[in-house]
This record gives structure tokens, C-alpha cells and sequence, in this order.
């Protein structure tokens, strides 16, 4: 019986691609971290260093891994080492078999992380705690260990500033210009004292929701466990006294931190699940005016991606992406750019058509922030599912969603940038921009550029 302790993903990693290539069956490995109690085999190496024989692994095999291994779940090690030998040695599409024992667990915990995640980008809230220069701390009780998942999120969001966040076992602090991650501390060890926080809870108490009233739902999508480190959680009781006759017209138009799509998730993760629930999506008012979600389409293996803000008027009308005057230019430009629209994955960051009505026209109306947030589950579902070696943003909407607020086309148009869904992701003009471009010259180099970033792409996937 081999043992083996590890801590991290990339621990097990390397462990697991010793003992796979040593031929070691699941049944004879034995896995633990240090906070369990030691082996009665003790910790022998796993294999020698000269055992190498080469395997490979799907790509969403390592994903799903990535996820699974923040889990708290003390048999995450052994599970995730059985499926690995299953995928090289007997079925290598195992993951599709979503009936299987092993997947499924697999599955749910990869969901459990990705809501635990989903949490702290909700729930975090920083103290400011020095003026020179200007420094933020948060801390925050997640139910995994989702440290290093959550923190890209926060440097794009909060790029501009000195920040950390501790949780109870690991901490991510960001200077700017890189994270460092350490250990944890406990709650106590945070001070509680910001001036900014008095602002902070004037502006809730302003945007406060009354639907809050509804205790499951209130605990539903703010945990108790939290409430601790939610400066606007003591206003809730007084703002509830304060204001009845606002709570059932609030109810009624879902205002302030209504349900976002992750509460109408499946289970199975695929695109077709997908787009099957996302038809029931009530998340935000926007489903009430539309006709039909509009969801994603195309190649699921695509290398490309791209995302626009949302579907236009022939588009709810018809349920599908891009088959407007704006999909026709698209089609167009892909050509010039030497691909094919069924070459890649097209979708929008927002799934239902938002417009005001003239007359008998519906025109096109910007998404706000709240229906970004609130839609935004149901395209890190898709990007997490195609997996994209390119990564290619239509328009304002969509860059500033998955690069940050702060990002503009104007400036940063055609630059690759890494981000977490993607180690490649550009942003460009959104073929609905160039139609609206009244000045003939500009349109054309508008559309010059398009046409040269989707050949960039091309190029570099």
C-alpha cells in the first residue's frame, strides 16, 4: 500500500502522474493531507523517478480536478485518483457518463466549489485600514478552500488598490501588480474599524431589498455564517421597520441582490442543460419582456469564442445569436478573417433582449450592471464547458464583464490579455457598433479593425 500526502492540486498532480505511470492501482494507494492522521504504511515514495511512461489526459479532466481539489471533501484525493486511472487505463470518455458513481460525486463537488465561489465574490466587503498609501483588508468564511480561485476575480475588479483578503486557512493579497498568497487568520485578528463604512451602509440602506423579508430566501443568498463580516447586515432589522409600504413593490419589480442564474443551474453540466435551464431563468426582470432566452450556439470543441452583449430584436424573435443586420456583418468579417461561423462558439453575455418600445420598434437598451451580474453564471458555465484557446469580446458589455469595469475599447482594443476563463482574450468593436457609425470613413476602419483582430485570433489559436 502506497501513501501519499498532499495539500494542493499540483501536489496530487504530480503524485498522480508518478503512480499512473507506474502502473499502482487505486486500491493500492492510500491518500491524506497533514491534517489527517498518518499512514500506518507511512509516507513511502510513490514511485521511483525513472517510472515515466507517457499518458495523456482530457483537457476537462484537469479542470474538473483544478475545482474538485478545493473541496473540502476528505476523499477528493482518492476519488479524483480513481477516475484519473479509469480515464487512462479503461474508459476514456468517462466523464461523459454522467450516471457514473465517481463522475457524479465529481460533479457535485465541482458545483459546490463553483457556488462557494460565486459567494465570496458576492459576500467579500474591504475595510480600509491605512491612507498612505491607501490599503484594504476583507475577510470571509468560504466553505472550501477557493483562495486562489476567487482572487483573479478581485485583482481584475479592484486592480487599482492595495488589497487582502484572509479567510480562516489561507489569505490573497494584491499589491497592484501581483498576488502573493499566504496563510489564514482568524476573524478577530481583522479590524473592524473604516470610516468608508458609514458610507457604505447609508448607500444599502438607499438600494436596501425588501424582499429580505422572505427568511429562506433572505438566508438563501445571504448565508448567516456571513453576516458577521457584512457591515449592512445590523441595518436590516430597522430599514424592515422603517419602510413597509416599499417592500412589495420591490418584491413585485425584484430590485437590489435578487437570484442570479446560478440558483437555476443543473446538476449535469452541458451545453444543452444548459440552455434548457436558462430558459426558465427568472433572475432578472429582462425574461418577463423577451420573447425567448437566446443562448449560446455553435461548435462545443471550438477553439474560438466569441461574446456579445446581447440578442437584438430578429434575434429573440428567432432564439438564436447573431442572425441580424449585426450577424450578417459578423459572418461577413469571419470570413475576411479566413474562418467560418461554424468554426466557433458565439454567444452573449446577457441572454434575453433588453429594449425600450417606439411606437411599433423595439430598439436596443444597454444592459445594466445588475443583469450582467445576474447572467453572468450562465457564460462562465459556457466558457467553462468549450474551454476556448481564444477568447474574443464583441463590445463594451462583454469586456468590461470579463476584464473589468475599468477596461475601454477605445484604448485597449486588440491587446491579448489573460484572464481566468482564457489565457488568450482580446476585445473589439461589436459589428453592431460599426452599423451605427454614421460617418462612412470611420466605419470602414472600424470595420478593418474588426476584421483584423478576428484574424489575430485565427492566427494565435
Amino acid at each position: 500500500m502506497q501513501s501519499c500526502c498532499v495539500q494542493d492540486f499540483e501536489q496530487w498532480r504530480s503524485e498522480a502522474r508518478r503512480l499512473v505511470s507506474a502502473g499502482v492501482h487505486p486500491a493500492d494507494v492510500s491518500w491524506r493531507s497533514d491534517a489527517e492522521q498518518p499512514s500506518l504504511f507511512g509516507d513511502q515514495p510513490a514511485v521511483s523517478a525513472e517510472a515515466n511512461k507517457p499518458f495523456k489526459v482530457p483537457r476537462d479532466f484537469l479542470d474538473l480536478a483544478t475545482k474538485v481539489a478545493c473541496h473540502r471533501d476528505r476523499d477528493k484525493w482518492s476519488i479524483l485518483y480513481r477516475t484519473l486511472w479509469r480515464i487512462v487505463n479503461e474508459q476514456r470518455e468517462l466523464l461523459q457518463i454522467t450516471t457514473d458513481d465517481d463522475v457524479d460525486r465529481l460533479m457535485q463537488m465541482q458545483k459546490a466549489v463553483s457556488r462557494d465561489v460565486h459567494k465570496m465574490k458576492a459576500f467579500v466587503r474591504f475595510r480600509k485600514v491605512a491612507d498612505d498609501p491607501e490599503s484594504f483588508v476583507a475577510w470571509h468564511r468560504p466553505d472550501h478552500r477557493i483562495v486562489r480561485l476567487a482572487a483573479p476575480f478581485f485583482a481584475r475588479r479592484f486592480k487599482g488598490m492595495d488589497w487582502t483578503i484572509f479567510t480562516p486557512e489561507e489569505s490573497a493579497a494584491w499589491d497592484q501588480s501581483k498576488l502573493i498568497y499566504g496563510a489564514g487568520v482568524p476573524a478577530s485578528a481583522v479590524t473592524t474599524d473604516d470610516a468608508l463604512e458609514e458610507l457604505w451602509k447609508a448607500y444599502y440602506a438607499s438600494i436596501f431589498n425588501p424582499a429580505r423579508v422572505k427568511v429562506a430566501m433572505m438566508k438563501s443568498e445571504m448565508p448567516v455564517r456571513h453576516w458577521a463580516t457584512l457591515p449592512e447586515a445590523e441595518l436590516i432589522p430597522d430599514l424592515l421597520r422603517q419602510a413597509p409600504a416599499r417592500v412589495q413593490q420591490m418584491i413585485d419589480t425584484h430590485e437590489g441582490f435578487g437570484e442570479t442564474a446560478m440558483h437555476f443551474m443543473p446538476d449535469k453540466l452541458s451545453l444543452p442543460s444548459l440552455a434548457d435551464a436558462a430558459s426558465r431563468c427568472t433572475a432578472c426582470d429582462l425574461c418577463r419582456a423577451a420573447t425567448q432566452v437566446v443562448f449560446g450556439e455553435g461548435n462545443a470543441d471550438a477553439r474560438i469564442v466569441l461574446v456579445g452583449e446581447q440578442p437584438g430584436d430578429q434575434e429573440d424573435i428567432a432564439g438564436k445569436p447573431f442572425v441580424g443586420p449585426a450577424g450578417q456583418l459578423l459572418d461577413d468579417c469571419l470570413a475576411m478573417a479566413g474562418m467560418d461561423r461554424s468554426d466557433v462558439y458565439i454567444t452573449n453575455t446577457v441572454k434575453h433582449f433588453k429594449f425600450t418600445e417606439r411606437g411599433k420598434r423595439r430598439l436596443h437598451k444597454k444592459p445594466n450592471s445588475r443583469e450582467v451580474f445576474a447572467c453572468r453564471p450562465w457564460l462562465e458555465a459556457e466558457l467553462g464547458l468549450v474551454k476556448p484557446e481564444m477568447l474574443v469580446c464583441l463590445g463594451a458589455t462583454p469586456a468590461q464583464a470579463l476584464l473589468g469595469r475599468d477596461f475601454r475599447i477605445t484604448k485597449s482594443r486588440g491587446q491579448m490579455i489573460q484572464t481566468e476563463w482564457c489565457d488568450q482574450t482580446l476585445a473589439t468593436w461589436h459589428p453592431a457598433a460599426i452599423l451605427r457609425m454614421s460617418d462612412g470613413e470611420r466605419r470602414g476602419q472600424m470595420q478593418e479593425q474588426l476584421v483584423g483582430d478576428l484574424r489575430q485570433a485565427v492566427e494565435r489559436s
